[in-house]
Formats: structure tokens, C-alpha cells, sequence
């Protein structure tokens, strides 16, 4: 009898919190415990009883379904023990919820086929960025900053996991056609884990089957489309690949860069305060080349038509990332959210976009290809305004996402990334690698200091960037032994990656016979886990 007058008691105590305060309650748990809804929550507002339940009664909050009688009249006994009365729970649920988070939130905001100077603060002077240059102004850039793959794809896949994606095989976009394997933990998975609320708003491109939707990889939300491009102004230009809430196709009428904004701030809205992860994919400024109409006659100082467009795109994307940052700013999220900022690739030769003073482009494994605007922005943490120089690289997020957070990464395998914290702190004065690889089959390079080994098209070079960023003097010769040492820590490296996923054969029209690619070697794919 006690046990349901105590329980009648705490039931009207938190009905009288969601009298008071506007907002779901126990949506937000329940929905979560089910593997999460689409992009859509019935209220703008989070459970400040959730948050209550966290922060008074443990990590995992007070589920009192799978408390035991005496379970439940101890925890209730420590309560009033500790001087609390039903009376005073909605006061301490409001004041414990209007306190600063310990951990932040987290984003990942990710460009695509952007140059590495198409921003201010990289170097751009006929376009305009202010808002993705504020990340710069309030965080760290890094101006060795690099991908794991000149290419889309296995890019996202390095990001995701933390590791060299060529431990899972999965060495180009062809992989994309067979999906992320279900053996990797995702950097979703890990802070879901670690009780984040998990979103991904934008561009998938990590499998197109059911079993690789971001729902199956870690993720409680999802609004976006799942192949590797879509027409921003046409949504029946993509029937194939709709733009998707959820596993349901919608019918977008919104230019898609200010439709992934607007989901993005309503993600934030939703979980303001409850501590979430957000991976914001763009899909700008990749093609199809579509500026929205409201810049199609402008950028006239720019003499170059295709470049006008790009500029279009750009400015659009660099609006949205600011109404994005600025609805941060209004919820008081800021300081304590912890946002890195990078590009998929460096800029695409068919997009007008700039690389500056970097050799060649997107799908090369010269420094145009691989080389890409990067930064960080932690504001209670880490000073502003700062460039670090020495080299990072895309699977570095996740780890240092981990350690932010105080979530768990897994012991099974290798991770390949660092957490970047101690060393943008001061903390540690080495450069975060000793080495980075880059492989997509066919071309490779590595990074060893500032030396530089490329292998493209047939040709082999070695360069010295601390002179050279452009890549031009090939030192192969002069400096033979170097050229020699560094072509033996590849081979040593390549030597323990898996063969490329095998893909589907694709339908072939021009009567020509293709070869099966190999299947991935079963053993170092399972040694590559650890």
C-alpha cells in the first residue's frame, strides 16, 4: 500500500513539472528506448523531469520500471534522507536543469567538394564566408589539415570509425555500394554510449541498404538522403534517392543547404537541454551546380559564370551555417559545445572551386586533394583565434569527441585517431603523428614530418612541404635515402591492410569483359579490427 501511495505521490509530482514547464516528459526517454523516431519530436521543448531524473538520481536516470519494491523505497528513503520532500522536487528539477552541463554537446559539421580557399580564412578574397570564418576567429584552424581519402566516401567512413578505413577495406566511393560494415563501431555508436541523443542531418553516403541507415549506426534521428549527391532545387531529379525523415521519403520544397539548416536547428531546439550529438552533413558545395535563385544575378564582380554559381552556393551555405551558429548563441549553447568543422575533400575540378596554392584537386593524392579546411571550437575550453600547424587528420574526431565527452571508446580494435585536447591546450608539445597514410588502390602517399611521398598516375614523387607547399621539385633523387625509407614505411603499412570490399558488378553496356574485384582477405580483416 505504501508502494503505490509513494508512487501516486512522485506520478503527481512530475505531472505537476509538466504543468509548469512546457515540454514533453517521458517522450523523449520512451522514444530513445525504442531506437528513436524520425527528425520530428512532438515538442520543441526537452523533459526537464528526464533531466531531474539524470542528474538527481544517476546517469541513467530513475526508470522505475525496473526498480523492485525494495529498490524503489530505498531510493525514495535516500531522498528524504538527503532532505528532500515530494513538495520540493519540481524546484530541484528546475534549478538542477538550469545548470551548466559538464560535458558538452557535440557537433560534426562537414562540407563537401569545398577548396581548400573558398573561405576567408583560408585565403578566398572574391567570396565572402564570415560565418564559417567565425569558427576560425572563436576556435583553432588547422593549417595541415587532412582528409583520409581524396574522395567522399571512404572520407565519411575514416570520420565515423577513427580509423584508417582501409582496416575494414574500404578503399573508394565503390565501397559505398556495399555499405560500412556492421563489424565497425560508429563515433555515433560510442556517444550514444555515453547517454548523448544522436542526429544526423545531410549527406549519408555509407550505404544505401536498410541494414547501413544511419538508425542501424547509431543514430536516434535522421533527415537527409543517403547516395552521394542530390539536386538542391528538384527533388524528382532524385526519385531514386529521396530526401528521407527517418526510413520515410519526403517531398522537399525547400533549397536542400536551407532545408538541412532548418532540421539542424530544430534537432538543437528539440535537445537543448538534454546533451546531444549532431552530424550535420552538407551536401554543398558538390554538384549538380544550383545556386538559389535569390543569387542567381549576383557576384557580378566575378567575371567567371561557373564560378559565380559556386560563389552562390557558397554564400547559401555560408548563411545557413550561421543562423545555425547564431541559434547556438540564443539557446546558451555555445560555450560549452564542442563543433569541429571540416571539408569531405579538397575542391572538385568540376565545381570552380579554389585550392589555392595546393597542386591539383579532388581525387588526387597531391595536397589540393587531400589538404582541406579544418577547425575546432570549444569556447569554455580552448583559447580562440589560434592556428595550429602541425598535422591532424579527419580520424582525430572521434577519439578527441571521446575524451570530451568521458565516453568509452572500443578495446577490440585499433583506433588510429588522437585525442587532440592535451596538444591544443599546450599540454603536449609533439605533433599528434609521427606518420599518416593515405591508399585508394591505385595511388597512394604518406606524410613523415614534413615529407612528402606521392604515388599518382603512374608517377612517384617526393617533396618537401615546409618549402614546396605547391608540390613542385620532386627531391626523389637528391634525397634518395629519404625517398627509399619512406617507400618501406608504406609498404610496411600496406602490407597490414585487408583488400578492397568486394562491390556488386555493375551492369555492363559496352561489351567489354571486366574483371570480379578481389574478395577481402577474411584474416586481415579480422586482424585490422584489433
Amino acid at each position: 500500500m505504501l508502494y503505490l501511495i509513494i508512487t501516486v505521490a512522485v506520478f503527481s509530482c512530475n505531472l505537476l513539472i509538466h504543468l509548469a514547464i512546457p515540454g514533453e516528459i517521458w517522450y523523449s526517454t520512451a522514444v530513445k528506448r525504442l531506437g528513436g523516431p524520425a527528425m520530428a519530436r512532438p515538442s520543441a521543448e526537452t523533459s526537464v523531469a528526464e533531466d531531474f531524473n539524470r542528474e538527481l538520481l544517476g546517469k541513467g536516470g530513475w526508470n522505475m520500471e525496473k526498480q523492485t519494491r525494495r529498490q524503489f523505497l530505498k531510493t525514495v528513503g535516500l531522498a528524504a534522507a538527503s532532505g528532500w520532500t515530494l513538495s520540493t522536487l519540481p524546484t530541484l528539477a528546475i534549478e538542477q536543469a538550469g545548470r551548466g552541463k559538464k560535458r558538452p554537446n557535440i557537433i560534426v559539421l562537414v562540407t563537401d567538394d569545398m577548396g581548400y580557399a573558398d573561405t576567408g580564412c583560408y585565403g578566398a578574397k572574391d567570396i565572402l564566408t564570415p560565418n564559417i570564418d567565425s569558427i576560425a576567429q572563436k576556435g583553432i584552424r588547422f593549417t595541415n589539415g587532412y582528409v583520409s581519402c581524396p574522395v567522399c566516401s571512404p572520407t565519411r567512413a575514416g570520420l565515423a570509425t577513427g580509423r584508417y578505413q582501409q582496416r575494414f577495406g574500404y578503399y573508394g566511393n565503390a565501397q559505398s555500394r556495399v555499405g560500412l560494415p556492421l563489424t565497425e563501431v560508429t563515433i555515433a555508436d560510442v556517444l550514444k554510449s555515453g547517454g548523448y541523443v544522436t542526429g544526423a542531418v545531410g549527406k549519408w553516403h555509407l550505404g544505401l541498404s536498410p541494414q547501413y541507415h544511419p538508425f542501424k549506426r547509431g543514430y536516434d534521428e535522421f533527415f537527409g538522403f543517403l547516395a552521394a549527391s542530390h539536386s538542391y532545387i528538384d527533388p524528382q531529379l532524385d526519385t531514386a534517392n529521396p530526401i528521407m525523415r527517418g526510413t520515410e521519403p519526403v517531398n522537399e520544397k525547400e533549397y536542400l543547404t536551407d532545408a538541412f539548416t532548418r532540421e539542424a536547428i530544430a534537432f538543437v531546439e528539440r535537445h537543448r537541454r538534454e546533451t546531444f550529438f549532431l552530424y550535420l552533413a552538407y551536401n554543398a558545395v558538390h554538384a549538380p551546380m544550383q545556386a538559389p535563385q535569390r543569387y542567381r544575378d549576383g557576384f557580378q564582380h566575378i567575371s567567371d559564370a561557373s564560378r559565380r554559381v559556386h560563389a552562390g552556393m557558397l554564400t547559401a551555405l555560408d548563411e545557413g551555417i550561421g543562423k545555425f551558429l547564431a541559434k547556438l548563441r540564443e539557446l546558451a549553447l555555445e560555450d560549452n559545445t564542442l563543433l569541429f568543422y571540416v571539408n569531405d575533400n579538397g575542391g572538385a575540378p568540376g565545381n570552380s572551386s579554389s585550392n589555392g596554392p595546393l597542386r591539383a584537386t579532388k581525387g588526387t593524392m597531391y595536397e589540393g586533394g587531400i589538404r582541406v579546411p579544418f577547425m575546432i571550437q570549444w569556447p569554455s575550453r580552448l583559447k580562440g583565434g589560434q592556428v595550429y600547424k602541425q598535422p591532424v587528420i579527419v580520424f582525430d574526431i572521434l577519439p578527441t569527441a571521446a575524451a570530451a565527452a568521458g565516453a568509452e571508446l572500443p578495446k577490440d580494435r585499433k583506433i588510429d585517431g588522437i585525442d587532440l585536447l592535451p596538444y591544443l591546450a599546450g599540454k603536449k608539445k609533439t605533433p599528434p603523428h609521427d606518420v599518416l597514410f593515405w591508399n585508394t588502390g591505385e595511388n597512394h602517399a604518406v606524410r613523415q614530418g614534413n615529407w612528402k611521398l606521392v604515388s599518382m598516375g603512374g608517377e612517384v614523387g617526393l617533396f618537401d612541404l615546409s618549402t614546396d607547399i605547391g608540390e613542385s621539385r620532386d627531391l626523389k633523387t637528391e634525397k634518395a635515402d629519404v625517398f627509399k625509407e619512406m617507400q618501406d614505411v608504406f609498404k610496411d603499412w600496406s602490407s597490414q591492410m585487408p583488400e578492397p570490399l568486394a562491390v556488386p558488378r555493375q551492369r555492363d553496356t559496352t561489351g567489354s569483359k571486366k574483371a570480379r574485384p578481389k574478395k577481402a582477405g577474411k584474416d586481415r580483416l579480422k586482424e585490422n579490427r584489433k
